[in-house]
């Protein structure tokens, strides 16, 4: 089914200096395996374009069902420097839990 991702994830993103980082969550371990296999760093490409041009390193973090994605230099040299709208990367979490996706039924 077609959802936003955030129907079955949390996130939460933030700032160090010039890059940020975007964890993401999942509350059953059925949600993570989904999660885990679905979200690569190519796919986070897809769904926040912005990150394309940005080098791009993902965490797993099995036990706590989560990811974690740091996205260096989106916040070109941090916060008071910084030209885009969201200048600390607070909103990307929400940014990527908006996004559409695939969904298996079974998970929502």
């Amino acid at each position: 089914m077609r959802a936003p991702l955030g129907r079955i994830v949390g996130a939460r993103s933030g700032d160090k200096g010039g890059n940020a980082n975007i964890g993401v969550w999942a509350r059953t371990d059925a949600q993570w395996h989904w999660l885990h296999s679905y979200l690569t760093i190519d796919r986070l490409r897809d769904l926040l374009p912005e990150t394309r041009r940005h080098t791009v390193t993902r965490h797993t973090l099995p036990h706590l069902r989560a990811l974690n994605f740091v996205i260096e230099g989106i916040l070109q040299d941090g916060v008071s420097a910084s030209t885009r709208f969201d200048p600390q990367g607070k909103a990307l979490g929400e940014w990527l839990r908006a996004r559409q996706a695939d969904i298996p039924e079974s998970l929502l």
